[in-house]
């Protein structure tokens, strides 16, 4: 308990909202081992200080829980320098040698599973389940990445001519640029730097200001596992300084690619950026799923994959469902066992109690745009069944709407958020082309048991990823990327090694047949 006292909670609650629980408004400190809890940069195998710092916050209560070096543009060109000064040697290394090392810090990564999870718990606010999960599938990538480091292979093709050979051999792009969201701040890194590092590439790291935490600690464990100076390089910065370090990443000239997880705003901010030097890019950008149950459907298999995907996270992942269209045979009976599920599954609170499965929402301009969608659609003639209500803080119940049509903001637009809108439908036709009248690709789901329908439908899906009768798909053996405006390339899986990497045609001319 803060040294707030109860009756003081009782009369804030009375204030706040009747919705809001003492534990939303509890203290809650931050326990981790003191070398995983950095707070300065890491350039070229050592720890570095900014001139000022910049405040991490507990989302779930508003409170500092760390100060953090606010790196510029200077610390980034050193970041640059450094790594594109170890490729020099990095790139040279076997591929055995950077395998044991990727190994090397998957263990510590599983050695140190409580207290990674602690930072993402607080200074992103999912709950503690969810946080030991992400570092379950972050440590994934770099123990996928450290057995394809060796099995990158060239190939030789067959000569049109008797007194030549033809070689193709993969090489390392050099320095990469990852810059990475707040949602997932370990595995959005591990993604990216397990396939970088793998490929005989160096890195340079700009977290999310919101999570710096997390990559820092990532940091301490590479180093622990003994990954060369230069070869991971890490550049926390604030919002303020965030336009003069990404600068510097797309638009430097020993950068030779960016890999970045945001918006497609910024995505394609970064792409013009990075335009006048021609650098390789990869992009996963905005989603907006739809998520279609079919009269087909097994519903309470379709509930349950409706809470999965939505509720993940507190709604807040790039693959999550937004739109759901549910055929009219079974409407009503999947919104009435949906509610239910809702009702009996979801807890809200601050992520470190073992009860919370609904965190708050990462910062309350996140609340602001879930609140106006759901206002939005009230508007417009939607009901609310189940929740509606801004809580304290970034806290936000999670929402059930029916009666939503496409004209509505939630339908637009993604929510990043606790909100289903529920859209009903009456044939196949009509509702892949709702769809896929969006402009991204990222996920899609769906429900049936017609067989005929689930590849028809998989095939006719205007997206990167399909969950058939799923609703959660991400793996680090499968590729993960979407189409459209929904990004460039693909992460994970043997094909996220290819994106570091070009392909060099090498003709032996001159040889006697």
């Amino acid at each position: 308990m803060s040294a707030v006292c109860a009756p003081s909670i009782r009369r804030l609650l009375q204030v706040v909202s009747p919705g809001v629980t003492a534990a939303m408004l509890r203290s809650y400190s931050l326990d981790v081992s003191a070398p995983l809890l950095r707070t300065q940069g890491y350039v070229d195998g050592r720890w570095v200080s900014a001139a000022s710092v910049f405040p991490v916050l507990d989302p779930a209560t508003g409170q500092e829980i760390a100060r953090v070096a606010d790196c510029g543009a200077a610390e980034a060109k050193q970041a640059v320098d450094a790594a594109y000064k170890a490729f020099q040697s990095w790139k040279r290394s076997t591929a055995k040698e950077r395998s044991i090392l990727l190994r090397k810090w998957f263990d510590l990564m599983t050695l140190h599973r409580e207290d990674l999870a602690k930072l993402i718990t607080f200074e992103c606010g999912k709950p503690m389940k969810e946080s030991l999960g992400e570092i379950t599938y972050s440590a994934s990538f770099l123990e996928w990445f450290s057995e394809e480091a060796r099995r990158v292979y060239g190939d030789i093709v067959p000569s049109p001519l008797r007194d030549r050979k033809i070689f193709l051999l993969k090489q390392p792009v050099g320095v990469a640029s990852i810059i990475t969201p707040w949602n997932f701040p370990s595995a959005m890194i591990t993604r990216k730097v397990g396939a970088a590092l793998a490929a005989g590439c160096t890195v340079v790291v700009k977290p999310a200001e919101d999570t710096p935490l997390s990559a820092l600690a990532l940091a301490e464990l590479a180093e622990q596992a003994g990954i060369p100076a230069g070869v991971f390089n890490v550049v926390p910065c604030s919002r303020e300084e965030t336009p003069a370090v990404g600068q510097v990443l797309c638009t430097d000239p020993l950068v030779a690619k960016i890999s970045f997880t945001g918006s497609t705003a910024t995505g394609k901010v970064l792409l013009k950026m990075a335009a006048d030097t021609v650098k390789k890019v990869s992009m996963e950008l905005g989603g907006h799923a739809p998520f279609i149950v079919f009269d087909s459907a097994d519903v309470d298999r379709a509930v349950s994959g409706a809470m999965a995907s939505k509720f993940r996270n507190s709604g807040q992942t790039c693959v999550c469902s937004n739109r759901f269209l549910v055929q009219s045979g079974i409407y009503d009976r999947f919104v009435e066992k949906l509610g239910r599920a809702m009702d009996a599954e979801l807890r809200m609170g601050h992520g470190s109690d073992p009860q919370t499965t609904q965190g708050p929402l990462i910062n309350q301009r996140a609340a602001d745009k879930v609140e106006q969608q759901v206002s939005d659609a009230v508007s417009r003639g939607a009901s609310v069944l189940r929740g509606g209500k801004r809580l304290h803080g970034s806290f936000m119940e999670p929402t059930l709407l029916v009666d939503v049509s496409t004209d509505m903001l939630c339908t637009k637009e993604e929510t990043f958020g606790p909100l289903v809108p529920v859209i009903r439908f009456n044939t196949e036709k009509e509702a892949v082309a709702v769809a896929n009248s969006a402009n991204v690709g990222l996920a899609g789901y769906f429900f049936s048991q017609d067989v005929n329908q689930i590849w028809r439908v998989a095939e006719d899906l205007e997206v990167g990823m399909v969950g058939v009768n799923e609703g959660i798909v991400s793996s680090a053996e499968a590729p993960f990327g979407g189409v459209k405006e929904s990004g460039l390339g693909r992460e994970g899986s043997k094909y996220g090694v290819d994106e570091y990497l070009e392909v060099k045609y090498m003709c032996l001319g001159n040889l006697n047949p």
